[in-house]
């Protein structure tokens, strides 16, 4: 029997001054069953940094077709592709020629990522890639329960993330483009 995604409830409070974008969100995300928590985290955080309303989760894994995140117009353009992680440069250069804009939530040990990878697809015109401060990811990904509620405040690129166990500071530091 294959094993079945995992739901969870997620009840966010979205404050970007940067956007002036105020939301209280309410929605069920699916967790695929070889997605990790700071996967979910990642995805969950891209969410709020690029928030719209027709901004939807894509399958992603399950999916290799679609992207983690992305925002479609209503003749069913994809205005706006995001992934998450570190894919390889044949990935990046395959999603970007399918949307107007594309963005990257990179995390994880990028050292060896960004001298391989990056620098061969910064020549892309539409590449927005911003990676994600690993041990405050690591903090917030923890454990993380099955009824998320987190209040989210974008300032001045900073991302604090308060949830139950208290606030996160979420570094980000933009490698190429921006959040626009």
């Amino acid at each position: 029997m294959a094993l079945q995604a995992t739901p969870y409830k997620v009840e966010l409070n979205l404050t970007d001054l940067d956007r002036g974008v105020y939301e209280n969100l309410r929605f069920t995300v699916a967790r695929h069953p070889s997605e990790t928590e700071e996967r979910l985290a990642v995805r969950l955080i891209a969410y709020a940094l690029w928030y719209s309303e027709s901004l939807a989760f894509g399958r992603g894994l399950s999916d290799v077709d679609e992207p983690a995140l992305w925002e479609k117009s209503l003749d069913d353009r994809v205005l706006h592709w995001i992934e998450v992680g570190q894919p390889d440069a044949e990935r990046i250069t395959w999603c970007s020629r399918r949307t107007e804009r594309f963005s990257l939530v990179a995390y994880g040990s990028l050292r060896v990522w960004q001298g391989k990878v990056l620098d061969s697809v910064r020549g892309l015109k539409n590449l927005n890639v911003v990676a994600v401060g690993q041990e405050a990811l690591e903090a917030l990904a923890a454990d993380l329960p099955r009824s998320l509620s987190w209040s989210v405040m974008i300032s001045e690129g900073s991302l604090f993330i308060t949830d139950e166990r208290g606030q996160h500071e979420i570094p980000l530091e933009w490698l190429a483009g921006e959040r626009g």
